[in-house]
């Protein structure tokens, strides 16, 4: 057990691409959106537990959300729940974790990772996770996996590398998510792939890089060693938070590191960040329709209707549209407007309680 890395999830994100589905008090990563019978969470869970146990796992999630992360990981005591006061993106998140991994185990091996995507081939997914681990050991090396673009995709972010024939590349560049124009220039060169959010590293590395890129943020943390899963954790956290600032891991760290190293991904990745992607992984009829509702489609292709099986949907003369019905919100939009989501969300919040 000694040696089994310690797996930290990434569980406080809102959603708002899959809203009306997805609501701020019950968002995507937990809902059942594969109709798997198992949420997003879970299977982020089903799939890290083969590599790890179950009480080496952390989540971090809103305060607001912990309940629901007992309720669905029944397994994780409530020290293994770490209560965000306040969303500061995931750096944030990874420092709050990693302090309290290191007051417990310095010596720990740690996998960071979302909550929310999609693998399809879990061996090859085990077998690049064990690669990292073990690139891992050497010292300040962070590690991060990249997935192969397919398309000029600007949902992602982009990591640029020293092409090798070696299995871990150095990392040259970081990118934030691109306009097209760029992403088609990064998908021409070969050297780019997407940014999956994952990351394995030795946790004292990851600690050495708070203390030299993020110093003020490690010394907030520091400061709450004796509070660490213990009674006054909370309020600690609650102080921490409100004096750090917003910004992400890749930009707080792996942006400016020289020890950071990729591993390319090639296991059935999607982040699920869109109704389109998850479009693209559902059974389709042959004009390239998912229909999960009651309906009666004419002259209507490329199109995603979900809709309660207790009414009859008729639709006619769309393609690329999305049809969505989830509580008190119907929702008709183009199937790829997912950029007018965080519009449709605040519009929605404006219009009073409960749309949102």
């Amino acid at each position: 057990m000694q040696n089994t890395p310690y797996i930290v999830v990434l569980a406080g994100g809102i959603g708002s691409k899959f809203w009306p589905f997805s609501r701020n008090n019950f968002p995507k990563q937990f809902l059942d959106l594969l109709g798997t019978g198992r949420t997003l969470l879970q299977m982020t869970y089903d799939r890290f537990v083969k590599l790890s146990a179950a009480d080496r796992f952390y989540v971090v999630t809103s305060h607001a959300y912990a309940h629901i992360v007992k309720e669905q990981l029944p397994e994780l005591s409530e020290d293994q729940i770490l209560r965000e006061p306040l969303r500061r993106n995931t750096a944030t998140c990874v420092a709050y974790a990693s302090y309290v991994i290191q007051k417990k185990d310095p010596e720990a091996r740690v996998i960071v990772t979302p909550s929310d995507h999609l693998i399809l081939h879990e061996v090859a997914f085990q077998d690049t996770m064990r690669l990292a681990l073990n690139e891992a050991e050497k010292d300040n090396q962070l590690i991060t996996i990249g997935i192969k673009p397919n398309r000029p995709d600007t949902a992602y972010g982009y990591i640029q590398y020293i092409d090798s024939n070696d299995e871990v590349k150095k990392v040259k560049t970081f990118t934030e998510k691109p306009d097209v124009d760029l992403a088609k220039t990064f998908l021409e060169s070969g050297d780019f792939v997407w940014n999956s959010g994952m990351f394995a590293w030795k946790n004292k590395s990851i600690i050495r890089a708070f203390g030299k890129y993020m110093p003020e943020v490690a010394e907030v943390f520091e400061e709450g060693e004796s509070y660490y899963s213990t009674p006054q954790e909370e309020e600690f956290i609650r102080r921490a938070y409100s004096l750090v600032k917003n910004v992400t891991i890749d930009i707080g760290i792996m942006e400016k590191s020289e020890n950071v190293f990729l591993i390319l991904g090639d296991f059935g990745w999607s982040d699920l960040g869109s109704w389109m992607s998850i479009h693209q992984l559902k059974d389709r009829d042959g004009n390239n329709n998912v229909v999960d509702a009651n309906a009666m489609l004419y002259d209507t292709t490329n199109s995603y209707i979900k809709v309660s099986p207790k009414k009859l949907v008729v639709v006619h003369g769309l393609d690329n549209y999305l049809i969505n019905e989830s509580e008190n919100v119907l929702l008709i939009c183009k199937l790829d407007a997912e950029k007018k989501f965080k519009e449709f969300v605040a519009d929605a919040k404006n219009k009073g309680e409960g749309y949102t």
